[in-house]
């Protein structure tokens, strides 16, 4: 098999573990998100540092943390905030919002590159995030209230990518970085938590799932995400990535039977527009890249 359908296969695996989340969060809404993040937090970390000390880059993490530790701890405000509002949103039935955050984040993401990097838009990529706002608004007018889950998961995202982008560090170690910020806030809380009542309030069962909240929910997905990013073309890892949203949207309809309205159809619809076109854009510029660079080979010789 080569290597690059080997990170096709992880980045499936990746966003299968993502998409289908919303069955896992929901089977612990007897539990409150914020004890949940908590332990997302420290399972993870422990997870991350174990990963790190067999590969011998441990020492990487402390590294980081001196050399940009306010970059770090707002990338991890950003990812707490992310992962606190999508854990709520699923337990509440706002599944759907949820799902449409995930689909919004990658014209988020343009928009924000546009706005904050000075990176050029064409007008096609206009177009498709201009799509985006008229999607937005629509859902809120028919509704009559704004899709905050929504904006919320897609912004903190967003803000979470563009922050990352200037580290100078492996997903893994940045990762690790962010939590052990969280980590202190997190034993703090369950200290607190677990002091008022005395003893651990869960059985085993849900024990083991909010162990498996930070490892096979959070560290064993992005490990995947990053096998793949590094074996797969991006414009490919970016078409597979939407199977993640789509996965949270057919859990959210199918699976809790969330209200689907006239209105958001409509609104879904105009995404899907948007997305189609953003990514049919990027698989064409992509294929002119290539073209041009096989017509014209670059030399290591003069």
């Amino acid at each position: 098999m080569s290597e690059a359908r080997k990170g096709i296969l992880a980045m499936i695996g990746a966003c299968v573990i993502w998409g289908l989340s919303p069955l896992f969060f929901k089977a612990l809404r007897h539990v409150p998100p914020i004890e949940i993040l908590a332990h997302r937090t420290v399972w993870a970390f422990l997870f991350f540092c174990v990963v790190l000390r067999v590969q011998g880059r441990l020492g990487e993490m402390p590294r980081l943390l001196l050399m940009s530790p306010a970059r770090v701890a707002v990338a991890a405000v950003m990812i707490s905030a992310n992962w606190f509002v999508y854990i709520w949103a699923i337990q509440v039935g706002h599944g759907i919002e949820a799902s449409l955050g995930y689909y919004l984040f990658p014209l988020v993401a343009v928009l924000l590159g546009a706005t904050v990097f000075r990176e050029r838009l064409d007008r096609t990529q206009w177009f498709a995030v201009g799509l985006a706002a008229v999607a937005v608004a629509l859902l809120s007018f028919g509704l009559k209230v704004v899709p905050v889950v929504s904006l919320v998961l897609a912004g903190t995202f967003g803000f979470y990518g563009m922050i990352k982008k200037g580290l100078d560090a492996g997903p893994v170690v940045s990762v690790t970085a962010e939590v052990a910020i969280l980590l202190p806030i997190a034993l703090a809380w369950l200290a607190w938590r677990y002091g008022q009542t005395a003893n651990f309030p869960y059985s085993t069962g849900t024990a083991a799932m909010l162990f498996l909240s930070g490892t096979a929910y959070t560290a064993i997905p992005l490990m995947l995400f990053t096998y793949a990013a590094r074996r797969a073309r991006l414009v490919t890892i970016g078409l597979v990535q939407y199977l993640n949203p789509t996965l949270q949207f057919l859990c959210a309809t199918l699976v809790f039977a969330e209200p689907f309205t006239l209105w958001h159809a409509m609104a879904f619809g105009l995404i899907w527009a948007a997305l189609a076109l953003y990514s049919g854009h990027a698989m064409a510029v992509e294929r002119a890249v290539r073209k041009r660079s096989i017509r014209f080979p670059t030399s290591g010789t003069v």
